[in-house]
């Protein structure tokens, strides 16, 4: 099945970019430059670069043999966790930084809720001069307080999302408004594949370095491009979108997302919008979200910061609706109990987002031949806090 985004900047039924008359200069001006620049050889050849010296890239493809034995499969985990910044969002903030530069911007604001975005953001802007304001949740910023502080250490300005749940919905608000107010020379890095065109698709192919990767590693490993499945957690999906994005195709793939159910998609506190979500508009883009009837949006639960966002960014929702993805969700309790055993059987601590994904092994009958690749979206170091709160280890 072909996944692609079409003129109007829809994946099937969703997409599009909804958005105040304010920004529709900023917006347009991407829509317009991005596949340009993203083709010119000196872009490339940067990007390409920074990705090797300063990234770490490629990551390696680790068959996880312990992890291969009690589930009866070969396993192998896309090590994104081993990127410089501890996670994939590196792979987009260099990208979109570049493109920055290269239309004349001299600001960048982002917004965070893991704050690992935020920490890449600030990173790649210390690297190439830029000002950087982050805005993250008020919530996620005392959950997340060591991302924080690297983030001001690196030299960018913090600054709370005090409305609503004081998480990454709010800290989006927050980056948006300040757009309004800055539109000429700022650009604002979203981290995930959500907002309005081209904000998905740019993101996307960004992150798609990871399943460029993943086809190559296989063949010198197994012989073939192709694995029987790739798993990857999902909140708004950059990583996911990347790990997935030369499979789309490749219909024999199987495609696996994982979402947060909280405390149980029954609980009112989960963030498994394929689950509990409907068509709405959220942060410029029609899409999946969890709303009311008239409309509101309804705040997400989940113990990572990470995926406690509402919706889901237009190619998901394109992927769920289509069938070409198979959605899953997993509950605080079964994230953290599945980060715990990678840690004891394989000796990485992930971070709880990507445990999220690892918790679908227990979902899953697989063949021995069966080749799994899941992407390992960050690690754990972030989130010590609440793996010690919860100390069930």
């Amino acid at each position: 099945m072909k996944i692609k985004v079409d003129d109007r900047g829809y994946y099937g039924n969703y997409g599009g970019a909804y958005i105040p008359e304010m920004l529709y200069p900023n917006v347009e001006e991407l829509r317009q430059n991005y596949l340009s620049v993203m083709e010119e050889d000196g872009f490339k050849k940067e990007f390409d670069h920074l990705l090797k010296t300063y990234v770490g890239r490629p990551t390696p493809l680790y068959f996880a043999n312990r992890l291969s034995e009690k589930y009866g499969a070969k396993v192998y985990l896309k090590r994104e966790d081993l990127c410089h910044t501890g996670a994939h969002k590196v792979n987009n903030t260099i990208g979109q930084i570049l493109l920055a530069k290269r239309l004349g911007k001299q600001k960048i604001i982002a917004e965070t809720g893991a704050g690992q975005h935020g920490v890449a953001t600030a990173t790649v802007c210390a690297l190439m001069g830029m000002e950087c304001v982050v805005y993250m949740g008020e919530i996620d910023m005392a959950r997340q307080k060591p991302n924080v502080e690297r983030m001001r250490i690196l030299g960018a300005g913090v600054r709370p999302a005090t409305s609503g749940s004081k998480t990454l919905k709010d800290a989006t608000n927050e980056a948006m408004r300040h757009w309004i107010n800055d539109p000429v020379d700022t650009h604002y890095v979203i981290g995930s594949v959500v907002g309005p065109h081209p904000y998905p698709d740019m993101v996307a192919r960004f992150q798609s370095v990871i399943s460029e990767e993943i086809k190559w590693q296989l063949k010198e490993t197994e012989h073939v491009e192709d694995p029987d499945y790739v798993i990857a957690c999902v909140g708004g999906g950059s990583n996911a979108a990347g790990a997935f994005y030369h499979f789309f195709d490749r219909d024999r793939v199987k495609l696996l997302a994982v979402e947060a159910a909280g405390h149980g998609n029954e609980t009112g506190e989960s963030a498994a919008t394929t689950v509990l979500g409907k068509a709405g508009v959220l942060h410029g883009s029609k899409t999946l979200l969890m709303q009311t009837d008239d409309g509101q949006v309804v705040e997400p639960y989940s113990i990572s910061a990470g995926l406690d966002y509402p919706g889901i960014g237009p190619i998901h929702a394109h992927l769920f609706e289509s069938g070409r993805a198979a959605f899953y969700s997993a509950t605080d309790e079964e994230a953290m109990q599945a980060g715990i055993l990678l840690s004891k059987l394989e000796g990485i601590i992930p971070a709880i987002e990507s445990a999220h994904a690892l918790a679908v092994l227990d979902n899953i009958t697989f063949s021995p031949d069966d080749i799994v690749v899941l992407n390992l979206s960050g690690r754990g170091d972030k989130d010590l806090e609440t793996y010690i709160k919860w100390g069930k280890y």
